[in-house]
């Protein structure tokens, strides 16, 4: 799993950053991509980095505010123009539907592929298939606002052919790596356990919207791989960011010591800051969590 950076800065893009939304590259895992948040020009940043809309799978809004979805009309309209198209789900707060239903309408635009949206109202399971399943929980923002848990369930164990070569095994592949018994034609009893290389834990990833610090983000991060929270201000602006909805950078660290995640990366920068603020900004998080980074636009982190 790969997370890339389409847009990093709070409310407003600035020159050298766009506004909120992040993608999650499943293409190795299932051959598809799921997107967090629709900031304006979304689909822009998306082809620049080599994206492509047929790939796109799911989109999970963290909330209905315009920094994180007002590129989402462009997303699904400019999806349609495209050949082949598979089916779509988006997941958001109540009031998406209204939302997609009206701009459509009135700007007479389509859709050539199936939409399916998923309003959300409370914590619970959003996706769930063989191979991840999405946990969405409410934060504490001035408008509904849900952070997300990706999980990534275990890897059923693999056969160690090297081993099996070795002992010059060369049938009841399939029978070994299920760890059942066989008998092969020599006479000799082989037991698949015995030839299995150990289970690969799924990967964790918690991505949470705008929010003060709350229980529901610990509860979200707890003992995640990876966490994405948000860090609109500096610490010296703790009290202009709580009225606001919004967290620091020592906020969010402080999130990732309590919730035991192994790394943690801020985003959602006030434009007020530049580039040239990046070291002062991470390392306020760094005093507290030390494996911190800072998001900028098109930066990919390995899960």
């Amino acid at each position: 799993m790969k997370l890339t950076f389409l847009g990093t800065s709070a409310g407003s893009p600035t020159a050298e950053r766009n506004v909120s939304s992040i993608m999650l590259d499943l293409r190795q895992e299932r051959g598809l991509l799921w997107l967090f948040d629709c900031g304006e020009a979304t689909q822009m940043q998306m082809q620049k980095a080599k994206f492509s809309l047929a790939k796109l799978e799911m989109i999970f809004l963290t909330h209905l505010h315009g920094d994180h979805l007002f590129g989402l009309p462009g997303v699904l309209t400019t999806r349609s123009l495209m050949q082949n198209q598979s089916p779509l789900t988006l997941v958001g707060p109540k009031g998406i539907k209204q939302f997609i239903q009206t701009v459509i309408d009135i700007s007479y635009s389509w859709l050539t592929y199936p939409l399916n949206i998923i309003e959300l109202e409370q914590d619970g399971l959003v996706f769930e298939d063989n191979k991840f399943r999405v946990e969405a929980k409410l934060l504490a923002h001035r408008v509904p606002c849900f952070g997300y848990r990706i999980i990534e369930k275990d890897l059923p164990a693999s056969l160690d052919i090297d081993k099996l070569k070795n002992d010059e095994i060369s049938c009841y592949y399939r029978d070994l790596k299920a760890g059942l018994t066989v008998t092969l034609d020599d006479g000799r009893i082989i037991h698949g356990e015995d030839y299995q290389a150990s289970v690969r834990k799924g990967k964790k990833i918690a991505i949470l919207g705008d929010t003060i610090p709350c229980q529901a983000s610990i509860d979200l991060a707890k003992d995640v791989d990876l966490l994405v929270h948000e860090a609109t201000q500096e610490q010296a602006l703790e009290e202009k960011a709580l009225e606001r909805g919004h967290s620091t950078t020592v906020h969010a660290a402080t999130i990732a010591k309590q919730a035991h995640a192994r790394r943690l990366i801020i985003t959602h920068i006030s434009p007020r800051y530049t580039l040239n603020d990046k070291t002062k900004l991470v390392n306020e998080a760094r005093n507290i969590f030390a494996p911190t980074e800072i998001a900028t636009d098109f930066a990919t982190f390995e899960v």
